[in-house]
């Protein structure tokens, strides 16, 4: 059977063919009956846009790039679901790449992705100072809005979590519940998530010991860090063990487990992001937990503006309250 055209739907609900196009592209508004009885005809010929003839009209493909670090960590997925559906509803389809990590596979895929000709990108960054270049060369030919991690100011239009008043809260509990030999266990990248929560550490957890802010152990963001990493700061027997991200901090726990610690009579762990895992795993992980949602919803939306021709308006750098989740992990001690 042919394709279904704008011809036989203008046929079939008696209206010119520019009505019909601007009815269901919504460029104008067209009149309630008339909306109605082109959507109708629409439906029952089984109409579907062609959107590459659309694209060499308008010039747009009604795409947007999103570049991710390493969609293998639990909480990329869950940004990537919020992000669709923001995006679809829109009007927008996703096309994904992951860099595994790395700003060279990270550039190649920004400059894949551009000459997809999308029209907007959506990036991760692997790295705080070298996806700086590519970043910026591509924010200057399309909107591009940086998401969840930065690459130094002047670059593009960014929203992320507050890292520090993440940090605070988990401090500000574990310092009520009487912990006082406190480490912390992150990673020791430059990407911005790692720098700001490592810092915000630092900052605050004087407060409690004065020794805290030293007794640091940095690695990445791995399950497989935070089993090492516990061995490293055993010796100085914490009381609560401070973990970059909800990764390390299941890693931390099952060294912990093995070593014959008790979790958390004996010592508390916390995280940082909420995946799936930290809920699922026992004890349950004390964590941070960042408005992915939110963090999606505010992304489209600057994109949108973008978009919609706001191009030249100041940057805008969106900062996310996060939330803190008290599981089994961190329970209470008495004051020491």
């Amino acid at each position: 059977m042919a394709d279904v055209t704008l011809r036989d739907v203008a046929r079939a609900s008696g209206c010119s063919v520019a009505t019909v196009s601007r009815v269901l592209a919504g460029t104008r508004p067209v009149g309630a009956e008339t909306a109605r009885r082109v959507r109708e005809a629409a439906g029952a010929l089984g109409y579907r846009p062609n959107h590459a003839a659309r694209a060499l009209r308008s010039r747009s493909t009604g795409t947007v790039g999103l570049v991710l670090p390493q969609i293998t960590n639990p909480f990329y997925p869950a940004l990537v679901r919020e992000l669709t559906h923001a995006l679809h509803a829109d009007g927008r389809a996703v096309l994904l790449a992951d860099c595994d990590d790395d700003p060279v596979a990270e550039a190649e895929r920004i400059g894949d992705l551009l000459s997809r000709q999308v029209d907007a990108l959506l990036v991760i960054p692997a790295h705080e100072d070298h996806s700086r270049e590519a970043v910026a060369s591509a924010a200057a030919r399309v909107p591009l809005v940086l998401m969840d991690r930065g690459c130094g100011p002047g670059i593009a239009d960014s929203v992320a979590v507050d890292n520090a008043a993440g940090m605070a809260l988990v401090l500000d509990h574990l310092a009520a519940a009487g912990r006082r030999r406190v480490c912390f266990l992150g990673a020791a990248g430059t990407a911005s998530t790692a720098t700001e929560r490592r810092t915000a550490y630092a900052a605050g957890a004087g407060a409690i010991d004065p020794g805290a802010p030293g007794r640091v152990a940095l690695g990445d963001f791995s399950v497989e860090w935070g089993r090492a990493a516990v061995d490293e700061v055993w010796d100085a027997r914490p009381d609560a063990v401070v973990c970059a991200n909800d990764l390390i901090a299941i890693g931390a726990l099952q060294r912990l487990q093995q070593l014959g610690a008790d979790v958390p009579d004996e010592v508390a762990v916390t995280g940082f992001d909420d995946i799936p895992m930290a809920a699922l795993s026992a004890p349950g992980v004390t964590t941070v937990r960042q408005p992915v949602a939110e963090l999606a919803a505010e992304a489209a939306r600057l994109l949108d503006q973008r978009l919609s021709g706001d191009e030249d308006g100041p940057q805008r750098a969106i900062r996310l309250a996060p939330d803190l989740v008290v599981r089994e992990s961190s329970g209470t001690v008495d004051a020491r």
